[in-house]
């Protein structure tokens, strides 16, 4: 119970430090809020795909009808992209341009945040999100996520660890009754009031008494005014006229007087003495700046006008002062004032300190600058990820070939029937796969989506010490060995090689990539060195969502390449080959980009804490220089 009488939310907070050196406090998202956004999210997810469903049958029977031509390949592959699009793109997307904030977080109050409070970035909505994956487990029951949530202090799931995000609750919070400051005159009891006459816990205790006693029974009511006029009868000595309860209730008054007027409790000493005086002093100043900074959310920073922001920064260190001021003179003791004015420097910090938006040009920095030398820094995870691959490709491959019938224990039925139907196909000078031309966009649709949640999964089991990715990988090796060994043991490994070839160097690749940046937070969990392992994490998570981004690339590329150019039948072996030859030729080429010192200012600003755009260069800067963390 605070002085005021009023209760302080028994919900779990974390205090962290602004670039102004004032310590924030955030009240952290509670486990029930934030599956309730989830559920809301998903039935908003549902929606849309229903909504994919009609458009696409629309247009296709729209289509149908203006070209007399079957457009059903077009519509799937459509359907394809969008069911993809919602299931990864929702939350990633909606995270990082609408500032932490999807649909179903805004409608509860909650946002995602970076350690430190600042704006959420896209690098670190990928990451969160993408460890999803994991967080799901097992089977989409997100047992995985919520047991870490529970167990973590600050409320983080493993994507929040990876990505160092947190989830916050930002509840609109009122101001307490502000308090009319007034010169020192005669109090309730005729006599100049010097100091209040109440200690902080006794002024409490009476003022809970003061509150609840018309909810009392008559004898309990008397009962607890004797009690308390015992208790206090030393401030009672100026209110010798009435029963008790009169008497207490009058003694309230001028204790809520005195502190109003700025006086310190009893027996404060020190800092503590300028509590009230704080209060009474800033409460106009903070109902002001509360006002504008209402005015700033709902119409962003720009809206104020280029002199309107300067103030708003003014007052922003102003108000942030004085938060610092009330902690040291609170001295531990939390109260509705020191509450609201967290609240109140908490939303502005949030406001200034925003992600500013990217252009197009450092996005395009960004893939063929920052990805391609992450690619180069990180080869020896990459080079371990392809180790793991190739190797037991290698040993199946070869334990395929000598006995075919080993392939019956590595390899599902339907492959083992496509590799007796290749047998004729190679007779017959057909290719590796039937070539429905129309099918195509469908096919290159499905590959691109299937190859690249792949690699994200191979990115995310990273979490589990490497575990899951080392399996991934050599799943997904002993498979690609034993297709190839049943195929050079029928004599139809060039049928297979003809219809990889074009793709197979972007595709492999990219898997060995984004093995890598699995095996990056892997090394974070295992070897972290002298950084903490949650520091590791971060760090090693924003240098291995690049490595995704090149995977994801890649096989952006290579699933087109598979859609519409493997399949190719007429297409000689010769001519195929000279088209991996090609890709090959473009990897390296790509992989030699961002050659260049120092870092992009895209990476800029993923390790930086930057102010709005909208505010004005002198202001910006000042915080700017203070913000890096």
């Amino acid at each position: 119970m605070t002085p005021a009488g009023r209760p302080i939310p028994l919900t779990p907070t974390l205090g962290v430090e602004t670039p102004e050196l004032v310590e924030l406090s955030y009240t952290l998202a509670g486990i029930g809020s934030r599956a309730y956004a989830a559920i809301i999210d998903y039935t908003i997810g549902l929606v849309l795909l229903v909504a994919a469903v009609i458009g696409v049958l629309s247009l296709e029977s729209t289509a149908h009808v203006v070209t007399g031509r079957s457009t059903t390949a077009w519509v799937v592959t459509v359907f394809v992209l969008a069911q993809f699009a919602i299931l990864w793109g929702y939350y990633v997307l909606f995270e990082a341009f609408a500032d932490g904030q999807t649909p179903g977080k805004r409608l509860l109050h909650l946002r995602v945040v970076r350690d430190g409070g600042y704006s959420i970035t896209f690098a670190a909505s990928a990451t969160r999100n993408l460890i999803r994956l994991l967080d799901m487990q097992p089977f989409f029951t997100y047992g995985v996520g919520m047991t870490s949530v529970l167990l973590s202090r600050t409320g983080k799931r493993l994507g929040d660890y990876a990505a160092g995000t947190i989830v916050v609750r930002e509840n609109v919070t009122r101001a307490p009754a502000a308090p009319v400051r007034a010169a020192a005159g005669p109090d309730a009891s005729g006599i100049p009031a010097l100091s209040t006459r109440l200690s902080d816990d006794e002024y409490a205790v009476l003022a809970r008494f003061v509150n609840r006693r018309s909810e009392l029974a008559p004898e309990r009511r008397t009962a607890l005014s004797g009690l308390l006029a015992r208790r206090f009868a030393r401030a009672l000595a100026d209110f010798d006229v009435g029963p008790d309860g009169a008497r207490l209730i009058r003694l309230h008054a001028a204790e809520r007087a005195a502190r109003d007027a700025g006086l310190a409790a009893h027996g404060d000493t020190g800092a503590g003495r300028e509590r009230h005086a704080i209060i009474a002093a800033g409460s106009p100043r903070w109902a002001m700046f509360a006002a504008r900074l209402a005015d700033a959310k709902a119409h962003g920073l720009k809206g104020l006008g280029e002199d309107g922001v300067r103030e708003f920064v003014r007052e922003y260190r102003d108000v942030s002062a004085d938060l610092a001021r009330l902690t040291t003179a609170a001295r531990g003791r939390e109260s509705p004032e020191l509450f609201y004015l967290n609240r109140l420097v908490a939303g502005a910090h949030n406001l200034l300190y925003r992600r500013r938006a990217i252009p197009p040009r450092d996005i395009a920095r960004y893939l063929f600058g920052d990805v391609p030398r992450e690619v180069r820094r990180s080869a020896l995870p990459i080079l371990l990820a392809a180790g793991l691959l190739f190797l037991p490709a290698f040993i199946a491959g070869t334990a395929v070939y000598g006995d075919p019938g080993v392939a019956q224990m590595l390899l599902p039925p339907t492959m083992l029937d496509r590799a007796q139907e290749g047998v004729a196909r190679a007779r017959s000078g057909e290719g590796y796969i039937s070539d429905p031309q129309v099918f195509r966009p469908v096919m290159a649709s499905t590959i691109i989506a299937n190859n690249v949640q792949i690699t994200f999964a191979a990115f995310a089991f990273g979490l589990t010490a490497g575990l899951g990715t080392v399996w991934l990988l050599i799943a997904n090796g002993i498979s690609i060995g034993a297709v190839v060994g049943l195929y050079a043991s029928r004599g139809i490994a060039s049928l297979l090689f003809a219809f990889v070839a074009p793709h197979g160097v972007l595709e492999l690749s990219a898997i060995c990539i984004a093995g890598g940046g699995g095996f990056l937070f892997a090394a974070a969990l295992l070897i972290p060195g002298a950084r903490t392992r949650r520091a590791a994490l971060v760090e090693n998570g924003a240098r291995a969502i690049r490595l995704v981004a090149a995977s994801s690339l890649l096989l952006v590329v290579a699933g087109t390449l598979e859609g519409f150019v493997s399949p190719i039948e007429w297409w000689p072996l010769a001519v195929k080959l000279a088209v991996s030859g090609v890709t090959a030729v473009a990897l390296v080429e790509y992989l030699r980009l961002g050659r260049t010192a120092g870092r992009t200012a895209v990476g800029r600003s993923e390790g930086a804490a930057t102010l709005d755009l909208e505010v004005p260069v002198d202001d910006a800067r000042s915080h700017h220089e203070r913000g890096h963390v």
